[in-house]
């Protein structure tokens, strides 16, 4: 039993609770403020012995209120920076101004003496701004002197050298002012612009060079490989960020411009020896960036390796493929990137590695994607025999696919698959040791990071004081453990055991495209075709229902099974419809393999996409059926209910079983083709709606079902008898509903008696609609005005009674028949109105209403909530 204290006592607890409150918030505004001060740029010393762990503050800390964020001092430098860049971008242009419009009218010994006194002081300046600390204006006056430079080579070709070649003089001048900046950016090293500009500058001087003398495409490819191994050892070894950003920047374009002209020349080399020189180059790139992933940084080490192992495919893959037919020089490429998963055995970095790694998956992958089209043609191509069925068999698999893909030049592609696929299962078979293999790259290693220190005693994250033994040695081995079950790794790394799945789901899926690409490119008789997939359709099935007893994190493999067994499965049955014999004969066996599987399959997701499909093979076989006979759709409909009341009765025997609600659902969507195909004819339509009422009927038998299936069977069964009626041309079609809505209206109210509680949509609701709906239907249609009165009466007693008895379905339904019908009355004289009125008056109607509702919005929201709980408290 609860004790309520007496309410001085109670009053006396809450005022201790609110003093303790005002207490805690009181410390944590102390604690904020301090926090606020530390990060502050400039933060107060703590007196002698204060903690900054504890929850106090150091003396003298100013008290912040409650929510408010000190505003740092704005730093006067940003207008500062500001007005000194607008200042040398006007001088920038009054120099060039002067340069390109007045430099004519002096004569040759004022322009020199203008620009070199404007160039030299413009050079001079900045190291006594320096000095003086004037930072910001030495880069400006350095940024106008860059220009000057730049200025000053054009005056010296325009006047001293004007026969001179355009290229060739660029080249030197790039290479001389590169060289000056170099200079001077390292005799003012507080400058930030003088480095970046130099390597910038230094882009060009190869380059220029190459094109001046005329230089064919390799000395060109040199010429930009040259440059980028100068960015690369900038980037390495230069002085400041800025430096490096931008040798790092031009390195990557000159680099991958190099890799371009190379992979060009390989590519179009009319033999192998042809190919040897692009190779030599590629060879060469791919070697510095070695040189530059041992040294770099993680990131730029993983980019520069897997830079160097496409680089080393390209040039190594070219000379065979050079000789090689066209369709087969992909296998050339692919021979190469497998290769160069040898690096797990190399001294190389690991970082680096890992980008070697990646440029082998790389060119993996490209290979991989060379073999879809064709493989995506042999899966969609029986699309085509939709538009004919039963045509007749075709002569080959190749031509039942109706693709016009160049076969011949495709011929490697199956090899590509099955290669591909047998080193996935020949490392699915021996993972553990892949794994033993690949322990170096795992985690960190000496040439990255040194061992992690042991934590200490006690410390954040470890189970026990002195950090247990046992642990993994390094982070994220756990992870590549070659033990099956092994948790993820650390840092985000998936298990051992997930691993091998994806190995395992890659080998099964490629080896399954490598076999049907096979029979495309041996067009393989029609007959054959067809039971080679149907077999591994029976294979993936296998494995699909074998894989759903895997160990935790190894489901990769058995749903890549299971989805190519679906994708094999709707390719086979296109492909068979071109006969109807094949078409029995591949329906019935996927029916029979898809039921066998669910049947051996375990609990779960499986097993329902098994029953599922199972179930969508016998719908397809009850369509044929109907084909067979000579029946038209709609004469083929009642047929096609076959498979959906073979659902109803197996989902009574399933009950409660996971599998069974899937199943019924498909029954239902093969029920809902069959009223598709008799819309065309009305009888049979409304033959079809009640043959459904019955098995929903039916369906509504078992409790767990009833809520929907009972709602259904009586909204079919009415949609039939409206159907029927209208197909027998009925003008009254109140003689036939009356009979119906009088019995069910005296049943709801004999419920209600038995049940206050009872929704009056069951009571009610069906006896109702029966009349109303069809009598609003011919309504509408109707030109007399009797029938809109009676039924638009009707409708209005039954919305009052309704409102009266506080009854949901009577109200809305006989409101809604009442609005149609009145919206139907005043149909005519609405549009009359519209039609004298302006043309500009219904927008701004529109826009006034919108104003109105916008300005009253809040209320119109409680309006509505209002009506809405006034609705749901009806019965």
């Amino acid at each position: 039993m609860e004790h309520v204290p007496p309410p001085a006592e109670e009053l006396a607890r809450l005022d201790r609770e609110l003093a303790e409150l005002d207490a805690r918030r009181a410390q944590l505004l102390t604690r904020r403020a301090w926090l606020l001060a530390a990060l502050r740029p400039t933060v107060p010393t703590a007196a002698p012995g204060w903690n900054p762990s504890g929850w106090g503050a150091p003396p003298g800390t100013p008290a912040q209120p409650w929510g408010q964020v000190p505003k740092r001092p704005s730093a006067p430098r940003g207008a500062q920076n500001v007005l000194l860049t607008l200042g040398g971008l006007l001088l920038t242009v009054a120099a060039i101004a002067f340069t390109l419009v007045s430099w004519g009218s002096m004569g040759i010994g004022g322009r020199s003496a203008v620009l070199a006194a404007v160039t030299l002081g413009a050079l001079a300046a900045p190291a006594v701004l320096l000095r003086r600390g004037l930072a910001a204006t030495a880069e400006a006056l350095a940024a106008l002197a860059l220009v000057l430079t730049l200025l000053d080579v054009y005056a010296v070709h325009a006047v001293a050298a004007p026969d001179t070649d355009g290229l060739g003089f660029t080249a030197l001048a790039s290479a001389v002012l590169a060289a000056l900046w170099t200079a001077y950016g390292l005799a003012l090293g507080k400058l930030r612009l003088p480095l970046p500009a130099a390597v910038v500058l230094a882009q060009w001087p190869l380059l220029f060079w190459a094109w001046a003398v005329g230089a064919p495409a390799p000395v060109v490819g040199w010429a930009l490989l040259a440059t980028a191994v100068l960015d690369g050892a900038i980037a390495l070894w230069g002085k400041g960020a800025g430096v490096r950003v931008t040798a790092c920047v031009g390195g990557a374009v000159m680099g991958f411009s190099a890799l371009m002209v190379g992979l060009a020349l390989s590519l179009t080399a009319p033999g192998p020896l042809g190919a040897v020189a692009p190779g030599v180059l590629l060879l060469t790139a791919s070697a510095a960036a070695v040189a530059g992933a041992w040294r770099a940084p993680k990131g730029f080490a993983r980019t520069g390796g897997a830079v160097a192992g496409l680089a080393a495919v390209a040039a190594v893959g070219g000379v065979p493929a050079a000789a090689l037919p066209a369709g087969w020089r992909v296998l050339a490429y692919l021979l190469c990137g497998l290769a160069l998963t040898a690096v797990v055995r190399s001294r190389l970095p690991g970082h680096a590695a890992r980008g070697v790694l990646a440029a082998s998956g790389a060119v993996v992958a490209g290979a991989l994607v060379w073999a879809l089209p064709p493989l995506a043609a042999v899966l969609l191509g029986p699309v085509t025999v939709l538009s004919d069925v039963w045509a007749g068999t075709p002569d080959g698999f190749r031509s039942a696919l109706g693709s016009t893909l160049p076969w011949s030049e495709l011929a490697a592609a199956p090899v590509v698959l099955a290669l591909v696929a047998g080193l996935l299962g020949a490392a699915y078979r021996w993972w553990p040791s892949v794994v033993r293999l690949a322990a170096p790259l795992a985690g960190p290693t000496t040439a990255d990071a040194g061992p992690p220190a042991a934590p200490a005693a006690g410390a954040p994250g470890t189970d026990a004081p002195g950090a247990a033994g046992g642990a993994a040695p390094w982070p994220g081995w756990s992870g590549w453990s070659g033990r099956p079950g092994a948790g993820a790794g650390g840092r985000g790394r998936p298990s051992a055991a997930t691993l091998r799945g994806v190995v395992g789901a890659g080998a099964v899926a490629l080896g399954w495209g490598a076999l049907l690409l096979a029979g495309a490119l041996l067009d393989v008789p029609h007959a054959l075709a067809l039971a080679g997939e149907t077999a591994l359709v029976g294979v993936l099935l296998a494995l699909a229902v074998r894989g759903g007893g895997a160990e935790r994190g190894a489901t990769a493999m058995p749903v890549t099974a299971l989805v190519a067994s679906v994708a094999g499965a709707v390719s086979a049955g296109l492909l068979s419809l071109a006969s109807e014999g094949a078409s029995y004969a591949v329906f019935g066996a996927l029916a029979a393999l898809f039921a066998g599987a669910a049947l051996r399959a375990g609990a779960g997701v499986p097993r329902a996409v098994f029953a599922v499909a199972a179930v969508v093979w016998g719908t397809v076989i009850t369509g044929l059926a109907g084909r067979s006979l000579g029946l038209a759709p709609h004469e083929a409909s009642p047929l096609m209910l076959l498979v959906p009341a073979l659902t109803v009765l197996l989902g009574a025997r399933l009950r409660r079983n996971p599998v069974a609600l899937p199943v019924e659902l498909t029954g239902a969507l093969g029920a809902l083709v069959a009223v598709g195909l008799a819309v065309s004819d009305a009888p049979f339509l409304a033959l079809v709606l009640a043959m459904c009422g019955v098995l929903a009927a039916g369906t509504a038998v078992r409790p767990e079902r009833r809520p929907v299936a009972g709602y259904l069977a009586a909204a079919l069964f009415v949609l039939a008898t409206w159907v029927r009626l209208a197909a027998s041309e009925v003008s009254f079609p109140e003689a036939y509903t009356l009979p119906v809505t009088v019995p069910a209206l005296l049943v709801g109210a004999a419920r209600r008696r038995r049940d206050p509680e009872a929704s009056s949509w069951t009571a009610y609701g069906p006896g109702l609609a029966a009349t109303l709906l069809p009598s609003l239907a011919v309504a509408w249609t109707d030109p007399d005005w009797l029938r809109p009165l009676l039924l638009g009466t009707a409708a209005l007693v039954i919305t009052l009674l309704g409102a009266r008895h506080r009854l949901q379905a009577l109200l809305l339904l006989g409101g809604t028949v009442l609005a149609l019908v009145g919206l139907h009355e005043l149909a005519p004289y609405v549009v009359q109105v519209a039609g004298a009125l302006p043309r500009w008056l219904p927008p701004a109607l529109a826009g006034l209403l919108l104003l109105v509702v916008g300005a009253t919005y809040e209320q119109r929201l409680r309006d509505a909530r209002r009506l809405k709980d006034a609705l749901g408290r009806m019965r």
